[in-house]
């Protein structure tokens, strides 16, 4: 339930960031906001991960979620570090 909240709630709040960081010219709000774009994918995976165990019974599909997870928030902090700190 909260993992489908955060696809409807996240990337609206991503845009408002972004949008007042530039407003702001803040680097750090602009950081903040990345980090609630990947927020919004990682609930996206753990949905689908999630979703495809319980209803297809694909046991797989969560383990394999969780690697996507892991893939993804590593990718962004080892060749995206700049975005992401201050």
């Amino acid at each position: 339930m909260l993992a489908a909240a955060s696809l409807i709630v996240m990337p609206v709040l991503a845009r408002a960031k972004r949008r007042l960081a530039d407003r702001l010219g803040s680097r750090s709000l602009q950081a903040d906001s990345t980090q609630t774009v990947l927020c919004t994918y990682l609930s996206a995976f753990l949905l689908v991960g999630v979703l495809a165990n319980s209803l297809w019974g694909l046991w797989w599909a969560d383990p394999l979620a969780g690697l996507a997870i892991a893939v993804i928030a590593a990718g962004i902090v080892l060749w995206r570090e700049r975005d992401l700190c201050c």
